[in-house]
């Protein structure tokens, strides 16, 4: 059975555009240290989405790097879908950026499905205006209309599937158009690479061989809807409400109020079975006006999902009415669209998926309690010194549900004396670092803020240099902490002392940035063991040896 006749409006880049960033320059977005949009310019130069900030900045090293910012995007794409209004009031938004609606009312209404592209054209466009293009597309199911507006050749020009025509419209694309990574990658390796070749597969072999998923990928893939159409409607008393008294103002305000929402509709749904796809999420301000917007989610909605999505929606409302219709005094969460829920499901090794969801539940929860950029979590990053290769990042940018491995990295060979904790002690192999000058692996325990100045001399009691080749003058014998511990905010916990070095590893030298006079930094570190058993990381820079951290 065909798809819904859906016409889709996609805002190409639109975590760049939001940010002001003109069509001409490189500029990329980045989550969790990746890619997740860039612009056309960058993308001329190499950029793809999904590549680490190292790869990109490679690639394009006058790219302009941007933090994702959701919240803004939906704020900036709510005028858009306020435009869509003058259409048809059933607008569902999947994301900032990409919105539908149904096309067989407006499309009887303006004369066809060319004469409602072209008046949706010409409503986002007078909208967005030197902002970015949008794309229209209208096609036989969300998923075929929004790969239409992908397709499209010329932004004046919107493509229009004929009804009926959508599997033969998706069969010569790439199997990778499916969005799901691990299903493609099988595909490709049994000689599937388009989605025609995959329609083809009978849909219960495809289910027994791969599961649910590929159940709903096959869908997709054959011109159909995501889900069958006789889904079950949802029960009148699931909807959360909640009064505010006095009304709302502030969007912090509202945020708390919807996580709490979420959870409440979440957990009724859970009860019966349910998971929602589709929420409707209303507002009633001071003045009796009432608004309401469709958000669509690729899969079963979490309550962060819909949390997030109210968030973002009431920040659009409240910014853009400015107070003129008062605060927000009713609140309400509808499950528009729900499906029957999957369940519970262990990975094959007994990993436990939910426990990943119970995360995320707790971080939004402070969230909403301290603010979305209060709550904070470590993301690795490249680097050679440890205060480089981890940051702070706050966890909405982060999929917390990610299984993230890090390797050792490979060993470093070194002429001098091997430490017990260097990976070289226990390997012969020598290998080359990705970062020349990386300090091997293990981590010091301790990184301290604020590097402590020091003093390393040989045995003579002369200090030590290191050249231009990366050698140390002689053998480090002695190291003097000049103790600054009882300094306001130091909490280093290191007196001044004298202390006997036992052991010791190195140097690696480290020339950064060697290209900018002013970043230009030009540094090398050495391990070392005192005779108290004491493990410390050293550097120097410009003749002076600090201590960057402790093991």
């Amino acid at each position: 059975m065909p798809g819904i006749r859906m016409a889709m409006v996609w805002c190409p880049d639109w975590p760049v555009v939001a940010w002001g960033v003109p069509r001409d320059e490189p500029a990329a977005v980045f989550t969790a240290n990746r890619v997740v949009s860039c612009s056309a310019a960058a993308r001329n130069q190499g950029v793809r989405q999904g590549q680490t900030r190292r790869d990109a900045q490679g690639r394009c090293p006058t790219l302009a790097v941007l933090a994702r910012d959701e919240g803004r995007e939906a704020r900036l794409f709510e005028p858009v879908v306020e435009s869509l209004g003058q259409v048809t009031p059933g607008i569902e938004v999947t994301g900032p950026g990409l919105a539908g609606f149904p096309t067989r009312g407006p499309s009887r209404f303006f004369g066809g499905d060319h004469a409602l592209a072209e008046k949706v054209a010409t409503l986002v466009g007078s909208t967005l205006k030197s902002m970015g293009p949008a794309l229209i597309g209208i096609a036989d199911g969300a998923f075929a209309a929004r790969l239409a507006a992908r397709s499209v050749k010329s932004y004046d020009t919107p493509t229009v599937v004929p009804p009926g025509d959508s599997p033969q419209f998706l069969a010569p694309l790439g199997i990778d158009e499916l969005g799901i990574a691990p299903l493609a990658n099988i595909l490709k390796r049994l000689g599937l690479h388009t989605l025609g070749s995959f329609a083809a597969l009978n849909r219960r072999d495809v289910v027994g061989r791969f599961g649910r998923d590929a159940m709903m990928a096959h869908r997709l893939a054959s011109g159909e809807d995501e889900h069958p159409p006789d889904l079950r409607m949802p029960a009148p008393d699931l909807s959360s409400v909640w009064n505010f008294e006095p009304p709302a103002e502030r969007v912090e305000s509202c945020a708390f109020v919807a996580k709490l929402l979420a959870d409440e509709l979440y957990d009724a749904l859970s009860r019966q079975g349910l998971s929602c796809v589709r929420v409707a999420i209303e507002a009633e301000s001071e003045s009796g006006e009432t608004q309401t917007r469709l958000w669509r989610h690729e899969g079963a909605m979490s309550a962060a999902a819909m949390a997030d999505r109210t968030r973002w929606q009431l920040d659009g409302w409240l910014r853009q009415t400015r107070g003129q219709v008062g605060g927000v005094s009713r609140l309400s969460l509808i499950p528009d669209e729900v499906i029957a829920a999957t369940g519970r499901q262990l990975g094959f090794w007994g990993d436990d998926h939910h426990q990943a969801h119970d995360v995320s539940r707790s971080v939004s929860r402070l969230q909403a309690l301290l603010g979305p950029e209060a709550v904070m979590v470590p993301e690795l990053k490249g680097g050679l010194a440890p205060s480089e290769r981890i940051r702070l990042v706050p966890a909405g940018a982060v999929n917390l549900a990610e299984r993230r491995s890090q390797s050792a990295p490979p060993p470093v060979g070194s002429t001098q004396n091997t430490l017990p904790f260097e990976p070289s002690a226990r390997s012969a192999v020598v290998e080359t670092e990705p970062w020349p000058g990386r300090i091997p692996a293990p981590a010091p325990t301790q990184v301290h803020p604020d590097p402590i100045p020091i003093q390393l001399m040989d045995q003579a009691g002369n200090p030590l240099e290191v050249n231009a080749r990366g050698e140390v003058s002689a053998r480090p014998a002695v190291l003097v902490i000049v103790g600054h511990d009882n300094t306001p905010g130091q909490e280093t916990g290191l007196a001044a002392s004298r202390q006997s070095i036992a052991r010791w590893a190195g140097p690696w030298p480290a020339n950064q940035r060697w290209w900018d006079p002013l970043t230009h930094r030009r540094r090398a570190r050495l391990q070392v063991t005192t005779d108290s058993g004491a493990a410390y990381l050293l550097a120097i820079e410009h003749h002076q040896w600090w201590l960057e951290a402790t093991y």
